[in-house]
Parts: structure tokens; sequence; C-alpha cells
């Protein structure tokens, strides 16, 4: 085998799942069609929960240091505000999809990743044992893994290749979107100003350099056509009445509302992620984020059945959860393009629609929608934590205080006892070469359950290396052994010893 795992496509989602399996000590060869690193700005920022995930591994302060982070975030152009109480991390951080990029493959290289560049896959051949990934472009060559990860975007070959369909509906309009400088812009920050014919924003990524969005309705342009500046000027003159001095393009592209799901996550042994798996009109920034949190369920699972300590039904897992995700992606991204199209009526429910934010319950609905702050995996329980992601509690442990989300730096579960019992100690004995045991106290008596809830502080949890909750106790029952047993065994593998 070259490797256990070949993951196409070097963007966000490819690299954070190469960083995740790399943590678990799978061998990752990571192939680029592209020769470098684009420059392309794309996606500008980064949610709650992808702020979360990066924290749980110990990178954050890296995009911190190179981010803006913002008070408020939109749906469909509509303002919210964030609640502060429900994350360490509520507001959403404004950083380019370059320096994202640039800042992950620096942490890939760090854990030793191999990334092959100006290399295309052309062909995929499956077998029993693993997959062959036939690469063209500058050295044609053939790559032999366990496991093929089609991380490649929306046109994704490996989707192609492996005959998953990709069903949904086609663009209905047409955006362009642009890095240029604007000497003559009189305002500092455009947001979806309306036309009769469509909208504009202006948004200032860095000093002197804005991100000009331009949107037509009811015109598809064909998606094998370039984009240039001359069509983004002139689309912002038409729109705005002046092109405010447009000059020196970084780059330009576009994009519609076409809206697709692959029907199947997984065939074989390969797998897709990202825009491979999902491509939504990028309303209140979440493709990005998907795709990474995409990356994070998906590597600690491939990793356990690489390495054989899980069976490969676990994989099955990664559809169930993160399907149903990104469903519900393109479900409010599509109700976000209807809010958008120009047009009196729409003018009149944009307004409804604005009266009824402005009340705590629906901007926190939304709030926690578009940060994935909310999502609750399919996972057997009863305890109220499970199936949700883990609040990052304070705690103190005999090595001080500290936090849950630190206890995820190496990517392993956790079985977090809380109250100190022996019975969870000797149930855990039997996975203690995959599963940390950390005894502590919460400073708190209750945690924040986003959207607007909360809850009692538990007696124990068993927390996936995702971060989401497998198993919990609460402090005023007597935990069930058996069913954290089965817990352990469903995501972990089978005992060591009968």
């Amino acid at each position: 085998m070259d490797a256990d795992v070949v993951i196409a496509g070097a963007g966000p989602t490819g690299l954070m799942l190469a960083c995740e399996l790399r943590l678990a000590g799978v061998d990752v060869a990571v192939v680029e069609r592209r020769a470098d690193r684009t420059g392309e700005a794309r996606a500008g920022g980064m949610h709650s929960r992808t702020l979360e995930v990066l924290d749980q591994r110990g990178v954050l302060d890296r995009f911190l240091a190179l981010g803006e982070l913002q008070s408020v975030g939109h749906f469909s152009g509509i303002w919210l505000d964030f609640d502060e109480s429900e994350s360490r991390h509520p507001l959403p951080l404004m950083i380019t999809q370059s320096t994202i990029e640039r800042l992950l493959e620096e942490w890939a290289g760090e854990l030793g990743v191999r990334v092959r560049r100006s290399a295309e896959v052309t062909g995929l051949h499956q077998d029993e044992s693993g997959v062959t990934v036939e690469l063209g472009g500058d050295e044609p060559a053939t790559l032999r893994a366990r496991w093929l990860v089609g991380c490649d975007g929306g046109r994704s070959t490996v989707r192609k290749l492996a005959g998953i369909d990709f069903p949904g509906t086609p663009a209905t309009m047409t955006a362009l979107i642009g890095d240029v400088e604007l000497p003559d812009l009189d305002e500092e920050y455009i947001w979806a100003r309306r036309r009769p014919d469509g909208e504009f924003s202006v948004i200032g990524f860095e000093p002197g350099w804005y991100r000009v969005i331009t949107s037509a309705y009811d015109r598809v342009a064909d998606r094998d056509e370039p984009a240039t500046f001359e069509q983004l000027r002139d689309s912002l003159t038409r729109l705005a009445g002046t092109d405010y001095g447009m000059r020196n393009p970084r780059w330009i592209s576009r994009f519609g509302d076409a809206a697709r799901q692959a029907a199947r996550y997984r065939v074989g042994r390969a797998l897709l992620a990202g825009d491979a798996a999902h491509i939504h009109f990028p309303a209140g920034g979440q493709g990005l984020n998907v795709g990474v949190q995409d990356a994070v369920n998906l590597g600690w699972k491939l990793a356990s059945v690489v390495l054989g300590r899980a069976p490969e039904r676990l994989l099955d897992t990664y559809h169930d959860e993160r399907h149903p995700v990104a469903e519900r992606v393109l479900h409010n991204t599509r109700a976000q393009s209807a809010l958008t199209r120009p047009g009196p009526q729409t003018d009149a429910l944009r307004d409804v629609f604005g009266s009824l934010i402005v009340f705590d319950d629906v901007n926190r609905h939304l709030c926690a929608m578009l940060t994935a702050l909310d999502i609750r995996y399919p996972i057997d329980g009863d305890h109220a934590l499970v199936g949700r992601r883990v609040p990052d509690a304070d705690l103190k442990t005999s090595g001080g205080v500290g936090r849950i989300h630190e206890l995820l730096r190496d990517a392993r579960p956790v079985l977090l006892d809380l109250r100190g019992d022996a019975e969870l100690a000797e149930a855990v004995r039997d996975w203690s070469d995959r599963v940390d045991l950390v005894e502590a106290r919460s400073e708190d008596e209750h945690w924040p359950v986003p959207p607007g809830s909360e809850v009692a502080a538990p007696a124990a949890l068993l927390i996936r290396p995702d971060g989401h909750v497998a198993w919990g106790a609460d402090l005023d029952a007597r935990p069930d052994i058996p069913a954290l047993r089965q817990a352990l065994t469903t995501w972990f593998g089978p005992p060591r010893r009968p």
C-alpha cells in the first residue's frame, strides 16, 4: 500500500480530514490537481462549531490571530445577534479561505501529511482489500490505498467515478464575486443593497481591499464560462450606478443557487466529504464549515477502521449523521435564496421575517442552525446530552482547572467521570487502549445547550473524538453500566477481553 488513505483535494475539508487521520496515526496522502494554492478567498469565515473543533485540537489560536471576530451574523441579509452564553466561541470569525487553507496545510505538514500537487484523480478501481487510484497531471502515477476520500469539490471526480448520484435543484440565478480595490467607495460597508433586478454587497476584508458580490436573478451563466473583471465591474455599475473606481482584482469567480447532495456518502472503499458531497447557495457562510465538520466526524471513524479497532459498519454512521446535517443546510439556503429575490412580494416577506427575528427564540433558533451548535446526531441514549456536542464546561482536575474541549487535543475518546465512580473505571478498563478516563469536577451546576436551554451538570459522559456525547449519566442516578459498555463497543470496537 502507498498509503492507508488517499484524500483527493487539498481544500479545507481534505486538509482537516488529513490532520484528523494523522492524529490517530494513520498514513495519509493528499492529492491535489492544482499546482499550488489558488489564493482565492472564496469562503470568508468560520462559525462557532468550527471554531470549537479547532479549539478541541489545540490550533484555534493560529486562526484567531489572522481573523477578525464579528458581533453579528445574518439570515439572507437580515441581521442576527449571537448569544454569547452558549459557546466559548460564540462569534463568527471573518477569515478568508486562502488563509484557512494555508494554516491547515502548515498544521498538516507538522503532523506528517504528504501533499502531492499537480495530481488529478482520473480513475479508481476497488476490490476487497483496497482502492487503486489513477493520477493524471505532470507526473501520471498509480497509488494503492485501503481507502479513498473525495474532498474534490462540487464537480468531484471521485463522486462521478464511484457512480454516486448527485440529485437536487438547478441554479436559478448567477452571482459574481471578487476581491478588488475601490478607491472611490464613500461607505465603509454596503450590505445586501436590493435593486429591482438584483442586489449587491461590498465588504471590507482587509485595509484597502473589498469583496464585491453582485447577483442577477433568472439569468444562469454557463458554468464553464470564465468570470471576468469586466463582468463584475459592469454588474456593479448596473446595480449601484457606479463601479467605485474598481481596480486591481485579486480574483473573480461566480456562483449560483444550485443545491445538490450526494445520494450516498460511501460506496465500498470510496467516501465523500465537503462540497463533493453537497453544494448549495453560499448563504450564511455555512459551506466551508459543514465540510470541516464532515471531516471531524469521519476522521476518527475511518482511523478506527483502518487501525482494526472497529468494524467497517462504523463508517455507515458517517452517512447517517452527516447526510441529514447537509440536507438541512440545503433547505435553509434555499429559503435564504428565495428571500433575496427582487420584487415587492419578497420585500414584504423580508419585512415580516425581519419582524420575527427580533424575538429571542427565533433569533436563537436561526443562530444555532447557522452555527451548527444545535446538531444532535441520532445516537441511542436517554441522557439529554447524548448526540449533542459536549459543552466546553470548566473542570477542576487533580492537575488544576481546565476545560472539557482541552481533553480532546489528541482526538481520542474520553470517559469523563464527574463523580468519582469506581464502577466507571472498571467498565472502561477493557477499552483503556482506546479511551481515556478522566476524573474531574464541574465548576458549574448547569451547562448551556443551544438554542436557549441548559442541563444540570452530569455525573459522567462518554465523549467521542469529534466532541459529541455517546453516553451519559445524571448525578441523581446510578450509571447504566451495561449501556455504557454497549456504547463503548458500538463506537470504539469490542473489548480487549471477553
